[in-house]
């Protein structure tokens, strides 16, 4: 049960993680600040994608449910639960480097927005 209840937390960390990559840029705007948190969290979103590579969450998530009595899957956290919805057929390379590009374009699109918001007198 332990162990259940830990792997749901990985999850519940890895999509606020995704979320965060992808819409943090927005929180800048209150807080500056948090541009040291998330720039490097969209390089890391950006580079796992980029590569192929598969997030560390997911492994702990999987091994933690094994230990539970549940069942891992294969692939990483985006084709398992979120392409899913969206792909049916599975994440493939061509995918995932369209998805590390709407990671830079999005971020780089908030970020242009807030230069400009910052730069007014």
């Amino acid at each position: 049960m332990l162990y259940s209840l830990l792997a749901d937390l990985v999850l519940l960390l890895h999509l606020a993680y995704v979320l965060f990559v992808l819409f943090g840029g927005l929180l800048v705007l209150k807080w500056r600040r948090a541009a040291w948190l998330h720039l490097p969290a969209v390089a890391w979103g950006a580079f796992v994608e980029f590569s192929g590579w598969i997030c560390p969450l997911t492994p702990l998530e999987n091994w933690l449910r094994a230990r539970g009595g549940g069942q891992g899957y294969e692939g990483d956290f985006l084709e398992y639960y979120l392409l899913a919805l969206l792909y049916p057929d599975g994440l493939t390379r061509a995918t995932q480097t369209v998805l590390g590009a709407i990671v830079i374009s999005l971020n780089l699109a908030v970020y242009g927005w807030l230069w400009r918001v910052w730069q007014r007198p």
